[in-house]
């Protein structure tokens, strides 16, 4: 039921107290009708006996406390979902912003939706094909994983934010309709007009759905735009039984949003002025990926972040490593050297990649090539920082081969176009490509018939040269 007062008793940003209320719960969707007869919409933060602390999503420039009428709708924050949801762009409220109706909802959902049971959910276990050599290669992302991305201000993240939601399927037995979650927070215009335009020209916007929060947009909306995008893929994926990729981006400018609403609570501080609950509120977004018993769907994450001043030790950093499983991290010098995506794959991690490879999966020697490429790569640049040492001429024969391995690794295997799609068999022959610049005696971590079947120049069982269409085509 609803009900209206006029007790508001202060307003500080976007914050207003509220006093002589009863029968108001937390999170309640509240109505703010302010003098000017503007209409913005605001949820339930605080109650305290008798007095609400409200916030207002659309800011509160202007309001005046005696002539502001608040409006208790009795009904948390819903979106309306439904299967007709993909192919549309929303705002940071779920409102369309694509020119198109608005969508007639199957049903309607609270945002903040509900925890999956620890034994209900079920175990990662699907490969998910990005395209993307550096992460499908070496730190492949599994369905009901969340694998986040750490960048910096200034690195393409966007663009191979857009590049994984064209690209990204499932393969394998874990194969089914798939849609893609796309949220993006804090975004410039031209950001927005940049990834609409990039799904439109691919025919990929026909299973996204996107919800945009600008920058110009009030900084409160951030808190709620997430939760729409995880709410729209719960219904896709619980529902409709579809495998769904949420990709949010930018976590930072969320994480931000969040310490300027508790700043105006007066919240006593955490580390950099972020509020002590930031572990917690992260995790009631991240933890809403996964997989559950009994159903065909599953949700797959991949937040992105900008870590300021390049810094993994920040707060935003530092607690998303802690509750998601691995993270792929985007490298500055390897940017500034023209590479793209500059993934630097040695601090990258999937902690899942191994339930995701193997027989019936991806291929057999998935894992022991991306051991040795692992490998090989990390001695590399052992080799090139000690000849900027003592010289190269101090290096030995293994070494310069080394220093050429990494050198060809990051021009042929990190490296590809912006819309280069490969598929996994790519990007496994550009690995047993590379291995030919190594002496045979250094592949010690992949098994002898591997080399044999796949090592472009090996000799099979047999004891003759394998042919090079069977090297690229065998799986």
């Amino acid at each position: 039921m609803e009900r209206e007062y006029m007790t508001t008793r202060d307003i500080v940003g976007p914050l207003l107290l509220v006093e002589s209320v009863s029968d108001v719960t937390y999170g309640e969707l509240v109505e703010l009708e302010y003098p000017d007869g503007t209409i913005s919409l605001g949820n339930v933060l605080e109650v305290n006996e008798d007095v609400v602390l409200v916030q207002a999503f659309e800011g509160t420039r202007g309001a005046n406390p005696s002539q502001t009428k608040v409006r208790f709708l009795g009904r948390g924050l819903t979106l309306g979902v439904s299967r007709d949801m993909l192919g549309r762009v929303f705002d940071g409220l779920g409102r369309p912003m694509d020119g198109g109706p608005e969508i007639l909802p199957e049903v309607q959902r609270s945002i903040y939706g509900s925890s999956i049971n620890p034994t209900a959910r079920d175990f990662p276990d699907d490969f998910i094909q990005t395209g993307v050599s550096s992460i499908d290669g070496l730190n492949p992302l599994v369905r009901g994983q969340k694998l986040p991305i750490f960048s910096g201000s200034g690195l393409p993240h966007n663009q191979l934010a857009a590049q994984i939601a064209r690209q990204a399927q499932v393969i394998g037995g874990g194969a089914g309709d798939f849609a893609v979650v796309f949220a993006a927070m804090g975004i410039t215009f031209e950001d927005a007009d940049f990834f609409m335009t990039e799904l439109r020209q691919t025919a990929a916007i026909e299973r996204a759905v996107l919800f945009l929060n600008l920058a110009d947009d009030p900084a409160v909306e951030r808190i709620a735009t997430p939760r729409m995008a995880l709410t729209a893929a719960e219904y896709l994926a619980f529902d409709c039984d579809m495998h769904v990729l949420v990709v949010l981006t930018d976590m930072t400018y969320y994480c931000e949003a969040l310490r300027e609403v508790s700043a105006a609570r007066k919240e006593v501080p955490g580390r950099r002025g972020f509020p002590g609950y930031l572990y917690t509120d992260l995790a009631t977004i991240y933890e809403r990926a996964g997989r559950v018993q009994g159903r065909a769907g599953s949700i797959t994450q991949i937040p992105i972040l900008t870590m300021p001043e390049d810094d993994k030790t920040h707060p935003i950093p530092d607690l998303t490593g802690y509750i998601t499983e691995g993270q792929i991290i985007l490298d500055r010098p390897l940017h500034r050297r023209g590479v793209y995506p500059p993934v630097a794959v040695l601090p990258s991690l999937s902690r899942l990649k191994q339930k995701g490879i193997g027989p019936g999966k991806t291929r057999e020697d998935h894992a022991d090539l991306s051991n040795q490429l692992f490998g090989a790569y990390a001695r590399g640049i052992q080799a090139k920082e000690l000849a900027l040492i003592l010289g190269e001429a101090a290096l030995s024969d293994a070494d310069k081969a080394f220093s050429a391995f990494a050198d060809a690794f990051e021009d042929r295997f990190i490296r590809q176009g912006e819309h280069e799609d490969r598929s996994i068999e790519e990007t496994l022959a550009i690995g047993w490509e590379l291995m030919t610049l190594l002496p045979r005696t250094e592949l010690k971590r992949i098994k002898d018939e591997y080399v044999e079947r796949y090592l472009p120049g090996a000799t099979d069982a047999a004891g003759k040269p394998a042919e090079a269409g069977e090297v690229t085509a065998a799986s």
